[in-house]
């Protein structure tokens, strides 16, 4: 079947936007200071606080690269295999250290990291996390774009210009005081659109028998027609991201209290539960009825051959999360760069007010190097594993580091962080997934030996160390 747009699904679409749109200039109002614009004012309840960690981290990310082209192109199985046993991993331990990390109320990784291993983690953690942020916001423009092609017509690029400039907008209004509370409606309306969808997808394919008699017979398997070495490859940024990610952390100590952060992650995960398996099943279903599209349009795809409420649902569903992960990484992203350059380096003496006009200046600047960015990847998984793997080599072996481990030192940490990106750049770029796989084992190792061999025991003492 040939993919034509639905210009009946833009309304669905405009509808969503005006919400936020009008929350956004709602919740602005609140914001008095930079503690209410980076982390609203420690106020986050466990049902806000999940609907925020589950909009963020089911972004373009989720419906447009990973489960969506992984299902896609190698199958259901692949990407559950991928996906969940890491995500289940991943949340445990972050359940474990939330007291810890809201104990920590840090506005950026760097500074944690700081607190930790001194000045210099903190200088080459921000320039490692805002590349990585800056990428990750990038391909939120192109899936958003996808959208724009599907309901419009309207060209790519001409959509993602027009993404871009809508997500950068929004970031700007309401910082995390606003975020948050729309992340967590956008978070209830994809769960809602990608679960009703599933009947409709089931018909649109002709039942579960046409479905599989279209699709090739390796995106049946468990493993599809990756290798074990792939799979390990896909599997280790996606869990090392989540583990480090600045806006779990952020958001973990945006929570009003113990209590809540932790009942937010348990929210958090069984809105995983939920999502994680419906976004490749209606991928692979995409895959048995436009065989021939580009895969980070699966998803999107299948809201043109359903009935049109639940279409237009279901993208509204995909437009909030897009959205509302643009916004989050260009938040944090501006975050680093204002408290961990522009404060620590020229105005350590700025006030709260200065701060918050920075930050908001930072985040169009960010912005359009996003977009700049974007030109230089083929598709969205490639730039989406180069991100998280940036970021899960660079940061989070360190990052897990001063909770799990008090013995570990600076220069443990700095190691690590260098060799997670060198490594980064030796081996995932040229060689792909499988390289990623010797990545981020290289930067836990160097973690750990360097500490052994720099240490003694006892050393255990979270304390600033000048580089």
């Amino acid at each position: 079947m040939t993919l034509t747009h639905d210009s009946s699904l833009i309304w669905f679409v405009l509808v969503y936007g005006m919400v936020m749109l009008m929350l956004g200039v709602w919740f602005s109002r609140q914001i008095k200071d930079s503690d209410d614009f980076v982390l609203a004012g420690k106020s986050l309840g466990p049902m806000v606080l999940a609907g925020t960690l589950l909009a963020t981290f089911v972004g373009s990310g989720s419906v447009t690269g990973g489960p969506n082209s992984i299902g896609y192109m190698h199958g259901f199985m692949p990407a559950i295999l991928i996906s969940m046993p890491v995500g289940i991993i991943a949340l445990g331990i972050l359940y474990m250290i939330a007291p810890k990390i809201r104990a920590f109320g840090k506005y950026t990784i760097s500074q944690v990291l700081e607190e930790k291993y001194g000045q210099g983690a903190k200088s080459l953690s921000a320039l490692i996390i805002i590349l990585a942020y800056v990428g990750i916001v990038s391909y939120q423009f192109k899936g958003m774009a996808f959208v724009l092609n599907v309901a419009t017509g309207l060209p790519v690029g001409t959509g993602t210009m027009i993404s871009a400039a809508i997500i950068i907008f929004l970031a700007v209004i309401g910082g995390m005081m606003a975020i948050a509370p729309t992340d967590a409606l956008s978070a209830f309306l994809m769960i809602v659109g990608l679960l009703a969808a599933i009947p409709s997808v089931l018909i649109a394919g002709n039942g579960w028998s046409g479905i599989v008699s279209a699709l090739p017979p390796e995106n049946l398997t468990m493993t599809g027609s990756l290798s074990v070495l792939e799979i390990i490859g896909y599997m280790l940024p996606f869990v090392f991201l989540m583990l480090g990610d600045q806006n779990i952390y952020q958001r973990l100590a945006s929570s009003k209290g113990e209590k809540s952060s932790q009942s937010g992650l348990m929210i958090w995960f069984l809105g995983m539960l939920l999502l994680y398996p419906a976004i490749p099943f209606i991928a692979m279903v995409a895959r048995s009825i436009f065989p021939d599209i580009a895969p980070g349009m699966a998803l999107i795809s299948m809201t043109t051959v359903m009935p049109l409420f639940f279409g237009g649902i279901m993208l509204a569903a995909i437009v909030a999360v897009i959205v509302t992960t643009g916004n989050s990484y260009l938040l944090s992203a501006s975050t680093s760069l204002t408290y961990d350059v522009y404060v620590r380096y020229f105005r350590p003496d700025a006030d709260s007010r200065e701060i918050l006009r920075v930050t908001k200046a930072a985040i169009p600047l960010l912005g359009m190097l996003a977009f700049v960015l974007l030109q230089f990847f083929p598709t969205i998984l490639k730039i989406q594993m180069t991100s998280y793997l940036v970021y899960g080599a660079g940061i989070t072996p360190a990052v897990l580091g001063v909770f799990l481990w008090p013995r570990v030192n600076k220069y443990g940490g700095i190691s690590s962080m260098v060799v997670g990106v060198v490594s980064t750049l030796g081996f995932y770029i040229p060689f792909g997934n499988a390289g990623a796989a010797l990545a981020i084992p290289l930067a836990v190792m160097t973690l750990v030996l360097v500490t052994l061999l720099t240490s003694k025991p006892g050393c255990c003492n979270i304390q600033t160390e000048k580089v």
